[in-house]
């Protein structure tokens, strides 16, 4: 669907005031709550736009796939710094921004917000307009295009975006060892204060793993200093835990997101646990009652939502509530587009 058709079709909803719902990929589609209205599929508004692997910049149509975009960038040498989960085959680039998903690197290279330069948006007036542009010195509309991210699909519907890439670290190993879940958190936050070239950190509820990449001479001295032992196949562990595929993952009810200081002490919540970003992202399946486990997260300075199979029903406090309805009145006035996604009021 090319952006004149997609501006009619927003403009005839704006005159009725009908609700659309925004979609791709569906990959992210348990996220929030159900969205209603008449659905927008962005799946054919696809295509890479622009890409010089030598000015580290790639811009894309919103309904382009994550795997085409990772090949192109893989074919370079380079990456998507922020590791983005998939969730599925037809993940696509605007689903992952609108989400503002990162993955287990996000604590040492940055979130998906980070590495946005600019977009092109279509707002609920009816208006093409475009947010920042392809160089990280361009500060005009910058903010506008980050706040985007992670706003999932609320403010209007992304055409393109353009990303900040990276190259690949020549060398990559993960060291892994036993220990508890205490001990981890005292592991993973040492060494997110030592310039050791580390870009993952996790406690999958046994062991605690190290991910080091770099030159291959930065990663053997890392590994000289690290001790435990190298993890097989270390690569597919890495994915795995990005798509919440791993074992912890399989178990039923209600998979909690917490997010706390990294070097916070174990929460007083009975359930599985895993930690990831250093510590500082949680993953819980608690049969606490969820006034508990909210309780718990915010006695350790966090909070907390229901990631997967749940739903989140703690109101906004009102000045951040303010904040959100002011951002949804200036973007989309007539509350258009993917209404009550977020939040009821949303």
């Amino acid at each position: 669907m090319d952006e004149v058709s997609l501006q009619q079709q927003v403009l005839k909803a704006i005159e009725s005031r009908a609700p659309l719902r925004i979609s791709a990929g569906k990959t992210k589609a348990f996220m929030g709550q159900d969205a209603t209205g008449t659905l927008v599929d962005l799946g054919s508004h696809c295509g890479i736009i622009e890409y010089d692997p030598r000015e580290l910049v790639l811009t894309a149509r919103s309904g382009t796939r994550l795997s085409e975009i990772e090949k192109a960038l893989a074919d370079a040498g380079q990456m998507l710094a922020f590791e983005p989960p998939y969730f599925g085959s037809d993940a696509t680039l605007g689903g992952t921004i609108s989400a503002g998903l990162s993955g287990p690197r996000r604590p040492y290279s940055g979130s998906a917000r980070d590495f946005v330069l600019g977009c092109k948006v279509l707002n609920g007036r009816g208006e093409i307009a475009s947010f920042g542009g392809q160089v990280m010195k361009n500060v005009a509309g910058y903010d506008v295009s980050r706040l985007l991210a992670g706003s999932h699909g609320t403010l209007g519907i992304l055409l393109e975006i353009s990303l900040k890439v990276l190259p690949r670290p020549a060398s990559s190993i993960t060291v892994s060892r036993e220990c508890s879940q205490e001990d981890a958190i005292s592991i993973m936050s040492e060494f997110l204060s030592r310039p050791y070239p580390v870009d993952g950190a996790c406690h999958d509820g046994e062991r605690a793993h190290l991910r080091i990449s770099g030159s291959s001479q930065a990663v053997k001295e890392a590994r000289k200093k690290i001790p435990g032992d190298i993890l097989p196949d270390a690569d597919q562990f890495w994915h795995d835990l990005r798509e919440q595929k791993l074992p912890f993952f399989h178990r039923p009810g209600t998979l909690y997101r917490i997010a706390v200081k990294p070097a916070s002490r174990p929460l007083h919540l009975n359930g599985h646990w895993l930690l990831d970003w250093g510590g500082a992202q949680r993953w819980l399946y608690s049969e606490e009652d969820v006034a508990t486990i909210r309780h718990q997260t915010a006695l350790s300075g966090g909070h907390v939502t229901a990631f997967r199979n749940g739903r989140n029903s703690t109101p906004l406090p009102p000045p951040l509530s303010a904040l959100h309805q002011r951002l949804k009145a200036s973007f989309d006035p007539e509350d258009i587009f993917n209404r009550g996604h977020i939040f009821a009021t949303l």
